[in-house]
């Protein structure tokens, strides 16, 4: 027995497992790998392994029984309201052939999880636009950050820009309005951060690690100064940890203003009433620019979004004027 199949161009540069968890989503991955190694998934009749990106007219000659094999992947169905596809239309900053880049709102997650019942990826059908199919995630903000996302249109440019994240080749510029002020006014951040084990039912937090920690690197610059009580900071992380940006502030005595993860909710030194001052104690985190290279895409795409109106409700309370470019 034996069945073959021709990639396609929507599927060019992706990986096999991926491959496979995109159009025959029953198989599961440790079968996927047991078959790779028995020689009964091959590429162009050579053995392969599950990271083996295809590429367009590769054919893929699956030798064995896949539970599932006629079954095609079911699209979930999400009740859209006229108000959401209304919210996601307004939100995009940029669209063409290759990507759409919107301006997240905070408090929207980006994708669903436990009680988590509307996110960016619930409502992706809305923004096909002329395309056949939805666009597509390739990377994250934190649910309370608000900010610049880029999606996909399709699977050829996802694997693109994913590769371009994870080497770094993307830019990403952040605001954060911070409780006090760093030292200095330009500098680097270099803990090492590990995730703690808080339990099941508890969230997830990252803590600084020196030891057992992974590589964090994060540029800043001190955009305005309050009298050291507050400061409006330029973040630019040079890698990709979760709740980075969040844990360095912290780290240096600067918490992220709203932030009660990571020590920033309500904590003012010397200021009794910060609800007087027009400042919301939500978190401060901005994703305000993303520039992309021509070496991705064909063409430099640079891309900034207005902050939400929780931040320049503070601004407009303490004085702080950013940048409107």
């Amino acid at each position: 027995m034996s069945n073959l199949h021709t990639v396609t161009d929507a599927d060019d540069d992706i990986r096999l497992d991926r491959w496979f968890k995109r159009h025959f989503p029953a198989f599961q991955h440790s079968l996927l790998e047991k078959s790779l190694r028995k020689g009964d998934v091959r590429v162009d009749g050579k053995k392969a392994q599950s990271n083996t990106r295809v590429t367009q007219g590769q054919v893929i000659d699956i030798r064995c029984e896949i539970t599932g094999m006629d079954v095609k992947k079911k699209n979930t169905v999400h009740r859209i309201m006229a108000e959401d596809e209304e919210m996601m239309h307004h939100i995009v900053l940029y669209r063409d052939d290759n990507i759409i880049v919107i301006n997240k709102p905070a408090g929207l997650a980006v994708q669903g999880g436990t009680k988590i019942n509307k996110s960016v990826d619930s409502l992706l059908d809305v923004l096909k636009f002329d395309a056949e199919g939805r666009p597509k995630l390739v990377h994250r903000l934190d649910r309370d950050t608000s900010g610049v996302l880029v999606l996909a249109r399709t699977a050829k440019v996802a694997a693109k820009l994913s590769r371009a994240f994870a080497g770094k080749d993307i830019q990403k510029t952040y605001w954060a309005l911070v409780n006090g002020c760093p030292l200095n006014a330009v500098g680097v951040i270099d803990y090492k951060l590990v995730k703690a084990s808080l339990g099941e039912d508890s969230y997830e937090k990252v803590a600084v690690d020196d030891e057992d920690g992974k590589y964090a690197k994060t540029e800043y610059r001190v955009m305005e100064n309050l009298a050291r009580k507050f400061a409006l900071m330029e973040l630019k992380p040079l890698t990709g940890r979760t709740h980075q940006l969040r844990v360095h502030m912290q780290a240096i005595g600067c918490p992220i203003v709203g932030d009660p993860k990571y020590g920033g909710s309500m904590i003012y030194d010397n200021v009794t009433d910060a609800s007087t001052l027009g400042v919301a104690d939500q978190l401060h985190l901005h994703a305000r620019r993303i520039f992309i290279p021509a070496s991705v895409l064909g063409k430099n795409i640079d891309i900034s979004a207005p902050a939400p109106a929780h931040m320049q409700s503070s601004f407009d309370g303490l004085g702080i004027h950013p940048p409107k470019k």
